[in-house]
């Protein structure tokens, strides 16, 4: 059984309220709970995933740095950066993590061809690119 999915608008919000927001989610998450998909913008923020040290944010002059459980390093977020953030039943919805990732590229991938963008993946290289540049980066907490 496949529950409901709720997409969520949330405009710019901070990044700590959002993150406690969707450990709170996952917490009371029981099987009858719809999944969620939250886009929003975040204002300014630095931050530091389980592969990242305070000493590789250079100069965060007034921009918090926030230390994560996520992978990756150092990564920026701000106004104009679009975030999505899937909070999915990844074994309800029967998907792999490879799947899931290939899914959310390809997703990026048409949205951006509607507007005459060619883009792509590269192997061995999670995100989406074009004329060699990355478009879309990928973070997942699983």
């Amino acid at each position: 059984m496949t529950a409901g999915l709720e997409i969520r608008h949330l405009g710019i919000r901070p990044y700590r309220p959002v993150y406690d927001a969707m450990c709170a989610f996952t917490a009371a998450r029981h099987p009858g709970c719809a999944d969620e998909i939250w886009v929003l913008q975040h204002e300014p923020v630095y931050t530091l995933g389980l592969g990242g040290k305070l000493e590789h944010v250079l100069d965060p002059g007034a921009i918090p740095v926030v230390r994560t459980d996520r992978g990756g390093q150092v990564t920026y977020h701000g106004p104009g950066q679009l975030i999505i953030y899937t909070l999915l039943d990844l074994k309800r919805r029967n998907l792999t993590v490879r799947t899931l990732v290939t899914c959310l590229e390809q997703a990026v991938i048409n949205c951006v061809a509607r507007r005459g963008i060619e883009a792509r993946r590269v192997a061995g290289a999670p995100g989406v690119y074009v004329a060699g540049r990355k478009l879309a980066a990928l973070g997942l907490r699983l």
